[in-house]
This record gives structure tokens, sequence and C-alpha cells, in this order.
């Protein structure tokens, strides 16, 4: 597993137990940094989780924006907390991050719904990723 695919998970994480205990982001977020501190071993996913962590709180209205706009009948409030936290991670991706292909984003978010969400969740965020991607 790459440390992206890493990141994203623990990104995950990040945004999904900030949303399940209504945390603010930013807690979370330093909660993690100083549980990073005594992993070196991890610190390459750790960079880059946080980078999309604090890319998603700097341009959170922005991302959810995208994600109402595109999520045909579904609210953010009625998704799933992890399905919203994928689509977080992967519009940030796609639309602030230059380095990672959006084909490569949405690949990856697929796959994180799969593994951590119902089974409907993998053709859901890939058809809201993939609008998003062709409108951007």
């Amino acid at each position: 597993m790459s440390a992206r695919t890493k990141a994203r998970k623990r990104a995950l994480d990040i945004l999904f137990q900030a949303d399940v205990r209504g945390d603010q982001v930013a807690t979370v977020l330093a909660a993690e940094a100083k549980r990073a501190a005594s992993e070196p071993s991890r610190e390459a996913s750790w960079l880059y989780a946080r980078e999309i962590v604090d890319g998603v709180i700097d341009n959170g209205d922005a991302i959810d924006e995208q994600i109402t706009t595109f999520a045909k009948d579904w609210s953010l409030e009625r998704m799933p907390a992890v399905d919203r936290a994928v689509l977080r991670i992967a519009v940030w991706e796609i639309l602030y991050n230059d380095e990672v292909p959006a084909a490569v984003a949405i690949d990856e978010a697929v796959d994180l719904a799969k593994e951590y969400s119902a089974d409907e969740s993998g053709p859901f965020v890939h058809g809201v990723l993939g609008r998003i991607a062709r409108a951007s």
C-alpha cells in the first residue's frame, strides 16, 4: 500500500471522527499530530494526511458546495458520515491538488467507500466525483 493510500485512510479517520463526535476537525487533527509525533516510521503518510485535512478545513465550504451540487437528490446530512469524509478528501484532491490526477483521486475514493461504507457507496461516490471532475 502506497504512502498516499495510507494517508487517505488517516485523513478519513480524522474527518470521520470529527464528524461523528461533533468535534472541530482542527481539534481532532491536533490530537492526531501529537500521536503521529511518536510514530516516525509513519511520517510519510502523516504529512500527506495532514495536507489533505488542512485542505479540507481551508476549502470546506467550496468542497461541500461541490458535493451538494453534484450529489443528485442527496443532501450532505443524509449521506453516511464515511461517504461525506471520502467525498471531501477526493474533491479536495480533484480541485486543489494538481499532483493527483482526477482518475486516481476517484479510484482511491471508491476503494475507501467500498472498504468502509455501505455496498451502494462505491457507485454513489464514483458518480458524484465523476460529475465533479467533468465539470472542473
